[in-house]
């Protein structure tokens, strides 16, 4: 048993770290678009401000993905909550979808389903007992996304 116990642990601790590295990973893209939009001439700036908002309907529609692959393994769970899974699974792809309005909406779109999507993985994640470590990742990717979103969106106005 105790050997089990240690095997348990070391595997959530290889997923944490492959976790930390790969949610990072997915910030780069942010990052860069996000300094690109500072740095570029001013006629390339368009292509960098859609391709922050085209990488952010990706990312935000993933992120209720998740709650479908969580939602699906979960088969000693109340259909009540796999339902309420599956239904915010697709709800921030259509947020996302939503923020081709245009830039400027656009922006502040993704920025609140962002936040959003967070504030219910946070009630959600809970309730399948996930590590506590998932949600502490969740709320550091949210803030460098919210930040690059709200950095680029300051460069679409202040250098267009």
């Amino acid at each position: 048993m105790v050997r089990h116990h240690f095997f348990a642990q070391y595997m959530n601790t290889l997923d944490q770290q492959l976790a930390n590295r790969l949610g990072f990973s997915g910030l780069v893209p942010f990052v860069l678009l996000t300094f690109a939009c500072w740095i570029v001439h001013p006629d390339w700036l368009g292509y960098f401000i859609k391709g922050q908002l085209y990488y952010g309907i990706a990312i935000l529609s993933f992120l209720g993905g998740l709650h479908w692959g969580v939602a699906l393994m979960s088969h000693d769970r109340p259909a009540g909550e796999i339902r309420q899974a599956l239904l915010w699974g697709v709800t921030p792809t259509i947020i996302a979808w939503c923020s081709m309005i245009n830039m400027g909406v656009g922006f502040l779109v993704q920025i609140v389903g962002f936040v959003v999507a967070y504030q219910f993985d946070k009630r959600l994640y809970l309730r399948y007992a996930l590590p506590e470590w998932f949600l502490v990742l969740r709320f550091r990717l949210t803030c460098v996304v919210v930040t690059a979103l709200v950095l680029t969106f300051i460069a679409a106005n202040v250098r267009a």
